[in-house]
């Protein structure tokens, strides 16, 4: 393995990092380290950081829309310009199938959102003007004055990538320099991005540290970044415990942080449904279930069915299709570590295997695709524990006796990203849908029927967000523009200006 160390994007210049440490990237597909090594960036590396973003954060507010625009437009025509070498790394570091996931759906995804955030950038429609003529009091949204910084999670190469992303594209169309983490399970992927975003930046005429980009960080050191009182905000998606680790210090700072972090987004399948379609809605959970090892935040891993003939069938044929399929590639070696850590914590609180529960041998990261299941009467006495999240293709069904079961159940969920129900075409569920859905739709960010819940259209009705911890407040969202750019802002008011002083969106 070569030990040639990867530089780091600070202040618009690749340079040497001033390192503490270094780590390999690795192909799971293979579990071997990939050629190169890439730097744990020191603090005085990330102060560095701080200040080059602090510095562009005062250039970017006054610059221009159109500048904007031009920046995220270039830097989507680049990356298509080099999509196969993109797909290729991404397909090495992650695992993840080349087509359709990476060539077909994630690639196009992540240009299209650049282009969706230009065009927010260029017409304004983010700053959301209001003028209250009669009070003389006017208000919009302005840049944050600081850098945003973007952590983004091992699961999506392209379109979560924190230098090319949802929360990158909506921090810079809100004029903030984004200062980008690249996630260790993609590093080599993620420092392509960052070089075309430096060649698209410099050929808009933004300011050299419009995007700066690190690999990695100490822990303490990235808990103090966060919390720095010259960053604008943080955008973070990841794992529970990171994330409130994150969460703790930019709290205790005053800093703004937005999280996307745990989720087991239950399914409610009434008895209608079953009768009728119990078999292809079986198909649909498997699918949704297993598609990319189960790695998705918004993977079905709690399914709520009667205890009834017609759910006994509907999971005798999801197990059969669980236990014939060949699982997936897990991300890394502590993909499959945490698997076997949840699926033993459900174990430990009262869940029955029905099916995997196992690591596979190598050498590629892979988990048995797993089924377990509970009485809704075992949930209830543990809740917490047996809402437990297991990052692949696992799910937990829980058996509920009737109707008020399948509520007291919904009561004890936790916040998630979303929320399904299927339902019968005729009619029939229809009682017990009006009984279930305000509980559920309490506890989720996006309610779905008659479909399953993996895919998150690029949509501006689109809520990627839910109550915590699904994520780390209920009014945002993490995917649809120009709505999700409001959580890189700052509200500004102003009272008795005069007409002249007032920002250009202001004026008449």
């Amino acid at each position: 393995m070569s030990d040639t160390m990867a530089p780091v994007l600070v202040a618009g210049q690749w340079r040497n990092s001033n390192s503490v440490g270094s780590f390999p990237a690795e192909n799971p597909s293979l579990g071997e380290a990939l050629p190169g090594l890439y730097p744990v960036s020191s603090p005085t590396e990330v102060e560095e950081c701080i200040v080059a973003g602090a510095q562009a954060a005062e250039a970017l507010r006054n610059a221009s829309g159109a500048a904007i625009a031009d920046f995220l437009e270039g830097y989507a025509q680049r990356i298509e310009g080099r999509a196969l070498e993109f797909v290729e790394l991404a397909h090495a570091e992650s695992g993840l199938p080349k087509a359709p996931r990476l060539k077909d759906g994630e690639l196009p995804r992540t240009t299209d959102q650049l282009r969706q955030a230009a065009k927010a950038a260029r017409d304004g429609s983010w700053r959301r003007p209001i003028r209250d003529e009669a009070r003389n009091i006017y208000s919009i949204l302005a840049p944050l004055g600081g850098p945003v910084v973007v952590i983004g999670p091992n699961n999506f190469p392209f379109a979560f990538n924190s230098a090319a992303g949802g929360d990158f594209a909506a921090a810079i169309a809100a004029h903030n320099p984004v200062i980008a983490k690249a996630n260790t399970a993609h590093p080599g992927t993620t420092r392509l991005f960052a070089e075309l975003a430096l060649e698209a930046a410099m050929a808009a005429g933004l300011p050299p540290a419009t995007v700066q980009m690190i690999y990695r960080t100490p822990r303490e050191v990235g808990l103090k970044l966060v919390a720095d009182p010259r960053i604008g905000a943080t955008a973070f998606t990841g794992s529970k415990v990171a994330g409130m680790q994150l969460k703790e210090a930019a709290d205790r700072a005053g800093k703004p942080i937005y999280l996307e972090m745990s989720s087991v987004n239950p399914i409610v399948i009434l008895e209608g449904a079953l009768t009728e379609r119990g078999e292809a809605v079986a198909t649909e959970f498997f699918a949704s279930c297993t598609m990319g090892a189960g790695q998705f935040c918004t993977n079905p891993g709690f399914i709520i069915v009667p205890d009834s003939a017609a759910s006994k069938a509907f999971a005798a044929a999801a197990q059969a299709k669980f236990v014939a399929a060949t699982p997936g590639v897990l991300l890394g070696k502590s993909g499959q570590a945490n698997l076997t850590a949840a699926v033993a914590t459900l174990q430990q609180h009262g869940a029955k295997l029905v099916c995997g529960g196992a690591a596979l041998p190598g050498p590629a990261y892979r988990f048995a695709n797993t089924l377990l299941s509970v009485t809704g009467a075992e949930f209830l006495q543990h809740p917490e524990a047996l809402q437990t999240e297991a990052f692949g293709p696992v799910a937990l069904l829980v058996w509920s006796r009737d109707t008020g079961e399948t509520v007291r159940i919904l009561q004890q969920l936790e916040g998630n990203l979303t929320g399904t129900i299927y339902s019968d075409t005729t009619g029939r569920d229809d009682a017990d849908y009006a009984v279930i859905e305000p509980h559920l739709r309490q506890r989720v960010g996006r309610l779905i029927n008659d479909r399953m819940p993996t895919g998150v259209t690029v949509s501006a009705a689109m809520n990627h967000g839910g109550p915590f911890p699904a994520t780390g407040h209920p009014g945002f969202t993490a995917v649809g523009l120009p709505t999700s750019i409001a959580r890189f802002t700052a509200l500004q008011c102003y009272d008795n200006v005069r007409p002249n002083r007032l920002p250009a969106g202001l004026r008449l």
